[in-house]
């Protein structure tokens, strides 16, 4: 059965609103398990964590439920290998500076143009730290694809760590993350894989990749404000994290400092149980490709995924279409539809009017507030991927407009945005 954009919808009670949320890559909109699990962690179970009461009891079970659900999300090898946290970025702050101890003056650090500044100015941080040198790796602004001849260089100094986001959160680019990881493995370096913008697109297996570490945000896969961070085990239990006496000492706990945002862990096991839901209600058509690798949850969760990576190909096309359909329109990333399968559907455009001596940009910002006119939310600027804008020449005349549709967005909603825009790019020229 392929998905039912209606009966996923009726999942989101946000999308009762007389909006169209095309905002998604910035933060999507909460399931309604997600909301259901809040409620009852806050109103049921409430407690800090490790009291000798009924409350502090199940707070703790519902966390180590959703410690186990995150695992089977991404496939960690066992629960202890996740990590929660405020977001990514924080994480990722926080684990670089136990990885800074494993580092020396001298050692080298690989990061990318195509990343979110989050996988970039910590390493970048780091290295100014601990006396190392940064090696950064390009992009080609003509597709927005990940210049891997740069990368395989850049492998040849045998770099201590490589960060590199598993898709890109401006042009929507996925990079060959397995094969960046083997490679970067053969030169000896640790491998920090940003997959924010690929996790509500696509399944994910850790152990497959081979990753030492990766993280993602919850608040990006219909969940809340939380951040998820993967790393083996071994690694993880060999790090010296920051923490206060007499926090645990071993993973994941050590890296978990303070008291927790335990009814957002509790939001993370409703999110995640959305995606069980969708595996097994649409997912029946892919039991096959992965009843020998997954059992359990895990392979609902993988089914849910692969539904919706297959629906969301249909919306990426539409919105190509209309944006390539608008005149003055310009796209900055992968466009080839026979390709669809190497970028989620986040898209990033500039707009010209006018023709000749005429023709002259118009402002992304300008282009959003229209479109939240029409009812239309898109995200205009740099999105914190500031190394793409500035790549790209775009920085100084305020970056792109950014559309993100995911499952929960129709057909018939992209078509809408290119009416709308269509009549922006009209009205100003």
């Amino acid at each position: 059965m392929s998905l039912d954009p209606q009966r996923i919808r009726g999942q989101f009670p946000a999308l009762q609103q007389p909006a169209i949320f095309l905002d998604n890559p910035a933060g999507t909109q909460v399931a309604r398990t997600t909301l259901e699990r809040i409620n009852a962690y806050l109103v049921e179970h409430n407690a800090n964590h490790g009291g000798a009461f009924a409350t502090s009891r199940l707070s703790d079970s519902v966390v180590d439920e959703a410690r186990a659900a995150a695992a089977d999300f991404l496939h960690a090898a066992r629960p202890e290998e996740i990590v929660f946290g405020p977001n990514m970025t924080s994480l990722t702050f926080n684990v670089s500076r136990s990885i800074g101890r494993w580092l020396k003056s001298g050692d080298e650090i690989v990061v990318t143009r195509l990343d979110h500044d989050a996988n970039i100015t910590p390493w970048v941080m780091l290295a100014q730290d601990r006396g190392c040198s940064v090696r950064w790796v390009d992009f080609h602004p003509e597709n927005g694809t990940l210049d891997m001849d740069d990368m395989i260089a850049a492998l040849e100094n045998r770099p201590r760590l490589v960060a590199v986001g598993y898709a890109s959160n401006a042009l929507g680019t996925i990079n060959p993350v397995e094969r960046i990881i083997e490679l970067a493995h053969a030169a000896g370096a640790l491998t920090y894989i940003d997959a924010v913008q690929y996790a509500p697109h696509g399944p994910i297996d850790v152990q497959k990749l081979g990753c030492d570490f990766l993280v993602c945000s919850a608040y990006k896969y219909f969940g809340p404000h939380v951040g998820v961070l993967y790393g083996k085990y071994d690694l993880l239990d060999e790090l010296t994290a920051y923490k206060v006496r007499p926090a645990p000492a071993d993973p994941p706990g050590k890296f978990e400092t303070g008291t927790g945002n335990f009814e957002g862990y509790a939001g993370v096991l409703g999110a995640l149980e959305y995606f069980e839901w969708v595996g097994e209600t649409f997912g029946d058509a892919y039991t096959e490709k992965f009843s020998g690798q997954y059992t359990g949850r895990a392979l609902r969760l993988k089914k849910g995924v692969a539904a919706i990576r297959a629906y969301e190909y249909e919306l990426s096309r539409a919105l190509l279409d209309v944006l390539e359909e608008t005149p003055g329109v310009t796209i900055y990333g992968p466009t080839d539809r026979r390709r669809l399968e190497e970028r989620v559907p986040t898209v990033s455009f500039t707009l010209n009017v006018g023709a000749g001596l005429d023709n002259r940009p118009v402002h992304p910002r300008l282009v959003a507030e229209e479109l939240d006119k029409a009812g239309i939310y898109v995200w205009d600027g740099n999105y914190y991927a500031l190394a793409v804008t500035e790549r790209l020449g775009l920085e100084a005349s305020g970056g792109m407009v950014r559309v993100g549709p995911v499952h929960y967005n129709t057909v018939e909603e992209i078509r809408q945005f290119g009416e709308a825009l269509g009549r922006i790019a009209a009205g100003v020229a």
